[in-house]
């Protein structure tokens, strides 16, 4: 058991670290940090929780998901700051993953310039028009946002209703 006074509330690690007391609840939920309990059942959490939450945070705006994470911060001591080769380690993951989000991100903005704005002139090439929800079956989000290309419409010719002029028939006289 850890020392008591090393110990912090909840209330304490919330102001700490930024975080509402049931996002940590949610977090200790996933197994991402931990807490002893008192007798009368109320959460302690270890000085080196708040290194913990950090981490999630940071993982966070990197883009990984609190899985992602949880799966990292495996890696990593629970009671101590990692070594330099245990952070190189995830570092390198984090790493490639800012790239990705760099390049997804680089994308998302060369769509977003080339496009007029929604009330759109250009449905042809349109990286949001998605008529009868056609994108639905690539997943979930703004598919063509996301860097799935859309098919290309059809090209409809509107169909014309014949005249008289139109007839190689000679006109009738009316019965």
């Amino acid at each position: 058991m850890t020392d008591p006074t090393e110990l912090m509330t909840i209330g304490e690690l919330a102001a700490r670290s930024g975080l509402a007391a049931s996002a940590l609840r949610y977090y200790e939920e996933l197994g991402l940090i931990r807490s002893e309990r008192t007798p009368g059942g109320r959460r302690r959490y270890p000085r080196a929780t708040l290194r913990r939450v950090a981490f999630v945070r940071a993982a966070q705006a990197v883009g990984l998901s609190l899985e992602e994470a949880g799966a990292a911060m495996g890696r990593l001591p629970e009671d101590r700051a990692p070594t330099a080769a245990q952070w190189n380690s995830v570092a390198r993951t984090w790493t490639r993953r800012i790239d990705e989000r760099i390049d997804e991100l680089e994308r998302l903005k060369r769509r977003l310039t080339s496009c007029i704005g929604c009330g759109c002139l250009s449905l042809r090439k349109c990286a949001i028009y998605n008529p009868d929800d056609a994108a639905a079956g690539r997943g979930a989000g703004a598919r063509y946002l996301l860097g799935d290309e859309p098919p290309i419409p059809e090209r409809r010719v509107p169909r014309r209703h014949p005249t008289p002029h139109d007839d190689d028939l000679p006109h009738r006289p009316a019965s």
